[in-house]
């Protein structure tokens, strides 16, 4: 006999994280710092260790009033979550249900469907602009009184490309008050256009705007599972309640908290891994290949047809990339190391297409 099973489920992929790479590889399929945890921060975290018997705190009060004091905003509109992707399900869950619309760019982040199909919502996806931005007017255009939710992922996964802030303020604006705009700033920190951190400004200035961050990317806090989000006290409030139990570790609160006392010297590391993103795109282009300018810690390149072929190119040059079938290959921007590792590759390609000219 079989177990009956939930009804819908079978429309939602499994999330796949990005490829392991074997021993001597570079890893660039998923978007992770390529720095090891600060020595401040793991001091931080072993002096949590001997309380692991112990809960969390669950509403990370500390950590939620740190970011308050940091933004000027009060402390339960901040909420926090496994990643900001447990976030953005919080704020889906929230908001929309069975019946209810979730709009998003697509391509963007691989997780949205996934989350509001869960939530039994329906996804509405939005195609990008030739230029591989939000069509902004495309998605006004498809609001409907089911549209609950709109995310706006920017820089957006995986193209890496940003919506201004002008754009930003006047589609917010534009937006239904009782639909909410959530503006996921997961790469904010790899920006260095005028719109770098317009999401918090909009919260500000609008009653349905939220904003997502996380500790993954800039902060190296990848494998302890942790951001946050800056929402309207009544979509926070409703958030706590979908979110799960003590789902924020201690250590991971830790953490973060370490992290924003080390500001400083992440900055160092950020302004490296722009450095290393911009020579990848250079190399990329310099190399045949469209690469599109990005302002977040990847290089997209739309190959489309021929993503199986760069993929195998940069796979036999020891470089494991994410890449999307028919559409095109994201890659991390990583160490020194790793961006040599992909001039190699192409390198070595260009020169076996020399020789069999």
């Amino acid at each position: 006999m079989t177990l009956p099973t939930r009804a819908g489920l079978d429309a939602v992929p499994a999330y796949r994280q990005g490829r392991s790479a074997p021993a001597g590889a570079s890893k660039l399929s998923s978007n992770e710092s390529p720095h090891p945890p600060l020595a401040s921060v793991i001091d931080a975290v072993q002096q949590r260790l001997a309380s692991m018997h112990r809960y969390p705190d669950m509403s990370a009060s500390a950590l939620r009033e740190r970011l308050a004091e940091r933004y000027g905003v009060d402390s339960a509109s901040v909420t926090v979550g496994a990643g900001s992707v447990e976030i953005a399900s919080q704020l889906i869950h929230a908001v929309a249900g069975p019946g209810d619309e979730v709009m998003f760019a697509w391509r963007s982040f691989e997780a949205y469907p996934s989350l509001v199909r869960i939530a039994g919502a329906s996804p509405v996806a939005v195609p990008l602009t030739a230029d591989h931005t939000h069509d902004l007017e495309a998605m006004l255009a498809a609001i409907t009184p089911r549209t609950r939710l709109i995310f706006v992922c920017n820089p957006n996964n995986p193209t890496g490309t940003v919506v201004g802030a002008d754009q930003l303020e006047a589609f917010v604006a534009a937006v239904p008050h009782d639909v909410l705009v959530v503006i996921d700033e997961a790469y904010v920190h790899f920006d260095r256009t005028e719109s770098q951190g317009a999401g918090v400004e909009l919260f500000r200035r609008h009653p349905h705007v939220a904003v997502l961050h996380t500790f993954s990317k800039a902060y190296g806090l990848a494998g302890l599972r942790i951001g946050y989000a800056l929402s309207p006290s009544s979509i926070a409030d409703r958030q706590r309640k979908v979110a799960v139990p003590f789902g924020v570790t201690d250590l991971a609160q830790a953490a973060a908290l370490a992290s924003l006392d080390a500001e400083h010297e992440l900055a160092e590391r950020i302004d490296e891994v722009v450095a290393h993103r911009e020579r990848l795109h250079d190399l990329l282009v310099a190399a045949g290949w469209l690469a599109v300018a990005s302002q977040a810690n990847f290089v997209w390149v739309p190959a489309g047809d021929r993503t199986d072929e760069l993929e195998s190119v940069l796979r036999e040059g020891g470089v494991i990339t994410r890449a999307f079938a028919g559409e095109g290959i994201r890659i991390s921007s990583g160490s020194m190391e790793d961006i040599d590792r992909v001039q190699s590759a192409l390198q070595a390609e260009t020169a076996l297409q020399e020789a069999r000219a």
